[in-house]
């Protein structure tokens, strides 16, 4: 008895179920363990928590205290606490092509300030108030990117916290909301991160090569 036939149609699906395994065997579902490890290595590089501050000293000008400005309310409790010192300076200030002279607060770093100054990148450094790392991914969401279906996963996770001691005080909570709200949302706040799927896996899409 001769083997039976096979239509086109069945060939066509034949050959559509074979891609999609060989395509399915390259790249295995993502599960839980994946994405840990991909928020480990996103956050081991852009998880610490900083304020803003990269470009040292601040001057903060008379019209900047008048109207409450941050630097002239951000400044003042961080010198309280040692981590920044002031002076009075004088800056030049070119007002329409008129020079003049200002006086300015100035802000510098402290030794102890300066423990804080963190390299973020090549070009760049900040003052930050805390790191966090992983607590635990809650899911994620699979969708497609340039690369093609299923090669882009919103991921949602909780995180723990490493604060500075000095996050804990009042004023500092009060003048640095952020922070203070980082800080009480370890291990309960849900945080979302991009990644696409790239040759080296699962990628972070705001880090290199992604």
């Amino acid at each position: 008895m001769n083997p039976p036939s096979l239509n086109p149609l069945s060939l066509r699906l034949l050959a559509l179920m074979g891609a999609v395994l060989a395509i399915a065997g390259c790249h295995p579902a993502p599960d839980q363990a994946t994405f840990t490890a991909a928020m480990n290595s996103y956050l081991a590089q852009r998880g610490d928590l900083c304020l803003g501050k990269s470009a040292w000293p601040i001057d903060v000008t008379q019209h900047e205290i008048d109207v409450g400005g941050r630097n002239a309310r951000q400044m003042p409790p961080l010198e309280r606490l040692g981590l920044v010192s002031s002076s009075v300076a004088k800056v030049v200030v070119d007002d329409e092509g008129t020079k003049h002279e200002m006086k300015v607060r100035r802000f510098e770093l402290t030794e102890a300030g300066r423990r804080y100054l963190v390299q973020r990148d090549a070009k760049t450094r900040d003052f930050c108030a805390a790191h966090l790392t992983l607590d635990r991914v809650v899911g994620w969401k699979l969708g497609r990117s340039e690369r093609g279906p299923d090669t882009h996963a919103l991921v949602t996770y909780t995180y723990r916290i490493d604060a500075a001691p000095w996050t804990g005080d009042s004023e500092i909570q009060k003048v640095f909301p952020v922070v203070a709200g980082m800080v009480r949302g370890a291990g309960t706040t849900q945080l979302e991160e991009n990644f696409v799927r790239t040759e080296r896996g699962w990628v972070a899409v705001d880090l290199p090569g992604a």
